[in-house]
């Protein structure tokens, strides 16, 4: 298999580590503006990872943020 035939097949989020805010809006049904809001509410939380200026959402520590909140 070539690099051009790997780059084409893409990883299905449920399995990638992190998700981009555009990712998991559309994974978890939850709004891009809400995810921002969350992410600024939880910099230091161990499910946020910041590359430069960009927002990444570790996808199984973000899913324990969420089993656990009431609300969001």
């Amino acid at each position: 298999m070539g690099y051009e035939e790997s780059k084409n097949e893409a990883i299905p989020p449920w399995k990638r580590y992190v998700l981009t805010i555009t990712e998991a809006a559309e994974y978890y049904h939850i709004g891009e503006k809400k995810l921002r809001s969350i992410a600024d509410e939880n910099l230091n939380s161990d499910f946020i990872i910041m590359n430069g200026n960009r927002v990444l959402f570790k996808r199984r520590q973000f899913e324990t943020f969420l089993d656990n909140a009431t609300c969001i």
